[in-house]
């Protein structure tokens, strides 16, 4: 599943795509309306999360236009500081899905956003495996073989990008983009997390389910 989040303030904005990317979800950001309205014409999301005062063009407004435009089943979910019930009455008015007042605890925000894509999606898949290799979206947790696994926020956005593609092969650029964007550090960054990630889920047992494909990426399956 593909979100975008437009909010202008830059510590809510980086706590919400890297609690997203966490749960699995692969996350765009714009830090102004008229950034997202373009984002949100030009590419495909599967909800946005849209703040309301937002610099450029407001959130009700921006929604406004992505109803009458070719967004128009694109589900949408306010964040906003204005708790009147005319502010909320508004939101909903523009075409929002959901609604939420800040401040919010973010498992609240991913359960609404579960919510509202499956009453667009019919459902989605929210517990991954692979062989033994379980990972629960919803707790974060991870268990192979029954034993409790601890891969830390990057080897969680990194197996969920390669869970849920198994048994493909996923390139770099896509790992990378997944974890960082548009601005990915050096090139043994990722190869560095990569064996960090081994450590955790194979290390411990007789088969590896991580697999190299050289000069492409790497792939997640059983045999």
């Amino acid at each position: 599943m593909r979100l975008l989040v437009i909010e202008d303030n830059a510590d809510i904005l980086a706590n919400l795509v890297d609690y997203l990317g966490m749960k699995g979800y692969v996350v765009d950001c714009a830090a102004d309306g008229l950034t997202g309205l373009h984002l949100a014409a030009t590419q495909h999301y599967d909800l946005i999360v849209l703040d309301v005062m937002l610099p450029g063009v407001d959130g009700f407004s921006l929604c406004e236009r992505l109803r009458n435009g070719e967004r128009k089943n694109v589900p949408v979910i306010m964040l906003t500081a204005r708790d009147a019930l005319d502010d909320r009455l508004q939101g909903f008015h523009s075409g929002a899905d959901d609604y939420l007042t800040k401040p919010f605890a973010l498992p609240e925000l991913a359960a609404r956003i579960e919510a509202v894509l499956k009453r667009s999606h019919g459902g989605m898949r929210r517990d991954l495996c692979v062989g033994d290799l379980r990972y629960d979206l919803d707790t974060l947790e991870v268990s192979r073989a029954g034993q409790n696994l601890h891969p830390g926020p990057i080897g969680l956005k990194l197996l969920a990008v390669l869970m849920r593609k198994s048994p493909a092969v996923v390139p770099r650029e896509v790992l990378e983009d997944a974890l960082w964007g548009d601005n990915p550090p050096d090139s043994d960054a990722l190869r560095s997390h990569i064996h960090a990630l081994r450590q955790q889920i194979d290390k411990p047992f007789s088969r590896p389910l991580l697999h190299t494909v050289h000069g492409i990426g790497y792939r997640l399956a059983d045999g």
